[in-house]
């Protein structure tokens, strides 16, 4: 094919990127620099090469004699040449279609003493090799092509260190050699990123800032093994492919490229020549540290976040307790809903105004930690985050990478963590995604019965190869480790778990063992807890499975997953199914509120009212109440103190704390202006209070996680809809939960009760400040030596009616 074609071609096939600012780019083209160094051979590496392509082979290079020419800077002669390199290979080059770019560009040692310099800038007028650390003239580059395609030689004993001078129409630039740096990456760290557990894939790959020899620059490093060419494109070179192709290391089927002299905040991606030879869409790159503002898709240089932090004393003071015996409660939060700016077009919050909105609203509230619906970058704002594509970026939705951090630091000054909500079970098949990366089914499976979410339409990691899972799990530390988040909830486990979840007979592919669990799945869970809580001491992650799943929340050396905690799903289901019904047919129903505490403790459990109880026409958790306007909110109130009263961590969803009567909608901020109505501050006080009495009363923490912290006291009164309990803390702390679900006052109910004392009302959720009749016990009351319920002491208490009851047991 000659050269006009190959050019004709790679112009009709390339694709372009929409919004490049081309007059930026042309300006910009004298800081893209060229490098040189062939790959080095595999070592018994199991990645395979691409498929072998003459069109890709590097050609033999013809080499003339040196003609005379004017002295170097090193005391050699710079000689100028003609047509030293075959057309073929210029035309190879010229169409982004040669498999090893450095075996043509950059310096290469034609006889001893002798090097000649190769490069290809389209748009050059002229290009003067000058010197490393001047601009002495140490000789011309002749045009070979008028592409743009130049040519000169320089004596050196050894490997020359030079830069290029050239001429532009407007503009004159001195830029490094791209082509001129040797490799980059050790085989040691090549070998790392294949490693699962390691931190090495966003150590090594992505774009990394390096100083090579004194020059500044970035690093470009990309797994993508069955490729046969891959370009980085970007503002800086006209997102051109020609311009930059890569090194292909084939230790590990990695691509590298050295770019001096690029600047942060330019856009970028990867132009890839698939296995197939055709051109890809242009791909965002997979270890982006941050990306463009969705539906923009570049990847945008900033380098691997290094910050300077100051919240040494939370860092060390969070690996200092057991998170099954704090008071853990945790706040939901779709920031890009929480509240908008509607004066300034509904725009989202920033970073940094959330940290000064969001946090002290939380900190007012006592939840301990945020969870972040998912803020690894996007493109679709409704899928709320759960389809990522960058998986190392902060959304920009809401600011920079470096503003995220400012947000993670001021809630660790507030003594509140944060905790990722984190989707490693599937992504959606956007064109610059993970989707058939390298023209080969890399990152997923290749069967879509293994391969493709059905009810999602997204596709699944394929987690049985190593690079994939090192992946995820290198990206799980990133995010506890270089932006010190506290926890990682863990997206639809159950669906990663299962081979055949969600599918009908004939529509999933059996285990070794012909079973239906997902065997590499649950390898790589494993791995990842043990990575998390190995390098990230006092953070937790939290699996959101809802099966029966034995030992989710248990270690891995008893066979369990590893995940420090697992959502109730069916404490969730069950007792939301209870309080939706009118109190006169509660009877019926009342083992909804008992089965729960049959599995209580077989997993370290958080109770869930998350944002998928608010959506998709489930309405509001308000809207969920019976009755009148009163009643539903006294309901409410009453659900709450139960649900603040059973062992487990405690997590809401945004909005909920304060009673929104609406359904969740992730285009709108909440519905602030409830808060005008008392009896929607009322529910708002309510969290307030639930939250600082589990933080303050031992009993209704410590023992979270442990059957020895509970004792029924009243299970079976379901004609009077009444239920009620003893937490124990770990030392004489006791708390007694009592719940009346009709809307009848109760005189002299009598509970058994193990302690003798004085049993102060820590919270009564039917108070009038909340809201309530104001109906209860003044205050608390004293234990009788009157045996009831098996116990050795008994109280007389004034259930209020929709109520919950808090009682710490107090000495007199």
């Amino acid at each position: 094919m000659s050269d006009e074609n190959d050019l004709k071609k790679m112009d009709e096939s390339r694709s372009p990127r929409v919004g490049a600012k081309a007059s930026q780019a042309a300006a910009l083209l004298a800081t893209v620099a060229e490098s040189a160094a062939t790959p080095v051979p595999s070592a018994g590496d199991t990645v395979e090469p691409p498929v072998p392509d003459t069109t890709l082979t590097p050609p033999i290079l013809e080499v003339r004699p040196p003609a005379q020419g004017p002295r170097g800077r090193r005391g050699g002669r710079v000689e100028r040449v003609t047509g030293a390199v075959q057309p073929d290979a210029i035309a190879a080059i010229l169409a982004a279609r040669h498999g090893d770019p450095f075996a043509v560009l950059g310096p290469h040692q034609i006889e001893p003493g002798t090097w000649e310099v190769r490069a290809f800038f389209p748009g050059a007028q002229g290009i003067t090799i000058v010197g490393w650390h001047d601009e002495t003239a140490l000789g011309t580059m002749e045009r070979a092509h008028p592409e743009g395609f130049f040519v000169g030689r320089i004596p050196s004993k050894e490997r020359p260190g030079y830069r290029f001078r050239i001429e532009y129409p407007l503009a004159t630039r001195v830029v490094h050699d791209i082509y001129g740096f040797g490799d980059i990456l050790t085989p040691a760290e090549l070998n790392q990123v294949r490693e699962v557990g390691s931190d090495a894939t966003y150590r090594v790959l992505g774009a990394q800032r390096r100083n090579v020899g004194g020059a500044e620059g970035f690093l470009f490093a990309v797994w993508a093994p069955n490729a046969r060419r891959v370009s980085v494109v970007g503002d800086f070179n006209d997102w051109d492919g020609r311009r930059n192709p890569m090194r292909l290391r084939h230790d590990g089927g990695i691509w590298e490229l050295f770019i001096p002299d690029l600047v942060e905040r330019m856009n970028y991606k990867y132009e890839i020549v698939g296995a197939g030879g055709d051109i890809l869409p242009l791909k965002a790159d997979p270890v982006a540290f941050a990306a463009e503002h969705p539906p923009a898709t570049s990847s945008v240089l900033t380098g691997a976040p290094d910050y300077a932090w100051r919240d040494a004393a939370w860092m060390a003071g969070r690996g200092t307790h057991d998170p099954r015996k704090t008071p853990i409660s945790i706040y939901e939060c779709h920031l890009g809903s929480w509240a908008r700016v509607p004066e300034e077009g509904n725009r989202y919050l920033t970073y940094r105004e959330l940290a000064e909105r969001l946090i002290p609203y939380v900190k007012e509230l006592g939840f301990s930690h945020i969870e972040l619906l998912p803020i690894t970058e996007f493109p679709f704002d409704g899928s709320w985050g759960y389809q990522p594509i960058s998986l190392f970026a902060p959304t920009s939705r809401h600011g920079s990478p470096e503003d995220f951090k400012e947000f993670v630091e001021a809630a660790h000054a507030a003594g509140i963590g944060i905790i990722l909500d984190w989707v490693p079970g599937h992504f959606p098949n956007d064109a610059h995604g993970f989707a058939y990366f390298d023209g080969t089914h890399l990152y997923e499976h290749a069967d879509p019965r293994q391969g493709f979410h059905q009810d999602w339409g997204t596709y699944i990691y394929n987690y049985g190869r190593q690079e994939v899972s090192a992946f995820l799990v290198s990206n799980a530390r990133f995010w506890l480790e270089r932006y010190h988040l506290d926890g990682l909830r863990v997206d639809a486990v159950a669906s990663m778990l299962y081979l055949d979840y969600s599918r009908k007979h004939g529509e999933w592919v059996p285990n070794r063992y012909g079973g239906n669990e997902n065997l590499e799945a649950i390898d790589f869970l494993r791995k990842m807890n043990e990575a998390a809580y190995a390098h990230s001491p006092g953070a937790i992650t939290v699996a959101e499975e809802s099966t029966a799943w034995p030992g989710v929340s248990h270690p891995t050396y008893t066979g369990g997953l590893g995940f420090g905690f697992k959502w109730n799903m069916g404490w969730m289901h069950d007792t939301l199914r209870f309080i939706g019904k009118e109190p006169v047919h509660r009877r019926y129903h009342h083992h909804d509120l008992t089965f729960g505490l049959l599995y209580a403790f077989s997993e370290n459990f958080v109770l869930p009212l998350s944002h998928d109880e608010v959506v998709h026409g489930k309405g509001s958790i308000l809207g969920r109440m019976p009755g009148d306007q009163w009643q539903r909110f006294a309901n409410l109130r009453a659900y709450y103190g139960f649900m603040w009263g059973h062992p487990g961590k405690k997590l809401i969803f945004m909005g909920a704390e304060f009673g929104q009567e609406r359904e969740w909608n992730h285009d709108a901020g909440l519905d602030w202006d409830s808060l005008d109505d008392p009896l929607h501050a009322g529910v708002k006080g309510l969290i307030g209070d639930l939250n600082a009495a589990y933080r303050a009363i031992p009993a209704l923490h410590e023992r979270d996680c442990d059957a020895e912290g509970f004792r029924w006291l009243v299970s079976d009164d379901a004609e009077n809809n009444v239920i009620a309990w003893a937490r124990h803390g770990l030392e004489d702390s006791l708390a007694v939960v009592v719940s009346n679900f009709t809307p009848v006052v109760r005189e002299g109910y009598r509970i058994g009760v193990p302690e003798p004392g004085f049993y102060r009302e820590a919270v009564n959720t039917d108070a009038g400040i909340y809201g309530g009749s104001n109906v209860g016990n003044l205050g608390g009351v004293q234990a009788e030596p009157t045996p009831s319920h098996g116990q050795p002491y008994s109280l007389t208490l004034t259930l209020p009616p929709l109520a919950t009851l808090i009682l710490e047991r107090t000495e007199g």
